[in-house]
This record gives structure tokens, sequence and C-alpha cells, in this order.
């Protein structure tokens, strides 16, 4: 029997990625995360794989962005307060 489990639920994916079980759910009803819906409830589930996928082009489309998009003090915008949050300063001057 394998330690890993082949479906995790929509809250197992939330913790995996630390967003909330509600912005899984709208990757999952975008598309952006491939999942089935199970039983008669309809439960969503998300097999590993999917979501190793999943994380794998999110580091892809963001090695891209980094690589196209310097960073620079107006480069920070949205994410500036993520940035803060995470103990990330601006460079010197």
């Amino acid at each position: 029997m394998p330690t890993t489990p082949r479906f995790l639920r929509l809250a197992d994916v939330a913790e995996v990625l630390n967003i909330s079980a509600t912005q899984v759910y709208a990757l999952v009803r975008s598309g952006e995360l491939p999942a089935i819906k199970i039983g008669g409830r309809g439960q969503w589930r998300v097999e590993t794989s999917e979501l190793e996928g999943y994380i794998a082009r999110m580091y892809d489309q963001t090695r891209d962005f980094v690589s196209t998009h310097p960073l620079g003090r107006n480069d920070l915008g949205t994410d500036d307060d993520e940035a803060k949050a995470e103990g990330v300063s601006d460079p010197p001057h």
C-alpha cells in the first residue's frame, strides 16, 4: 500500500499549497488544476501527480516571469505587501 495517497481532498491540497480551500476550488473550476468529482455527493479529488504537475508548471511560470521582469523598486507592485510579510526588503540604493 502506498504511503502517499493517490487522491487528495481540496482541503489537503490547500494545506500543501498554503492557500485556502476556496482558492483551490477556483483553480479546479478554472481547469488550472485538474481534478475529478466522485461519489454521490460529488466530492472533488485531486490526483497527487496532477498536483505535482501543477506545482512544476507554477515553478516554470515563475521562472519565466522572474527572467523577464528584473526586480526594481517599481516592480514590486501588488506583491509588495506579500514580500514585506515574508521579510523581503528592497535592495540598497
